[in-house]
């Protein structure tokens, strides 16, 4: 049975940080790529951050740059995403997903499993 769990989520006040866990189970991890997307209350999911198989190159959306950091653990089947001077904008619930692609990809609809999320509140 396929599962991605994903912890590590809460309120925080501006500038402060979090660290975003997702642990898999049940497919090949090292064979996906891995992703992290939001969806904030009223707008569409988007992408966040994403990470190779090998955890060799990290991508992420232009407004997270320099913010936030992916990473992966395939020894333990977890990628992460550090979260830091984090703003109300960041508002929202934050998913991880596996895409069972060669190279990286933004596309939610490429990505196969998805985990139930966890809230991020930025708020003081």
């Amino acid at each position: 049975q396929v599962q991605l769990v994903e912890s590590g989520g809460g309120l925080v006040q501006p500038r402060g940080s979090l660290r975003l866990s997702c642990a898999a189970s049940g497919f090949r991890f090292s064979m996906y790529v891995m992703g992290w997307f939001r969806q904030a209350p009223g707008k569409e999911r988007e992408f966040v951050a994403g990470i190779t198989r090998s955890g060799e190159t990290n991508y992420y959306t232009d407004s997270v740059k320099g913010r936030f950091t992916i990473s992966r653990d395939n020894t333990r089947d977890t990628v992460y995403l550090q979260l830091t001077s984090l703003k109300p904008e960041d508002t929202a619930v934050y998913y991880c997903a596996a895409a069972p692609t060669a190279y990286f990809t933004a596309r939610s609809n490429e990505y196969k499993y998805w985990g139930q999320g966890t809230q991020v509140t930025v708020s003081s």
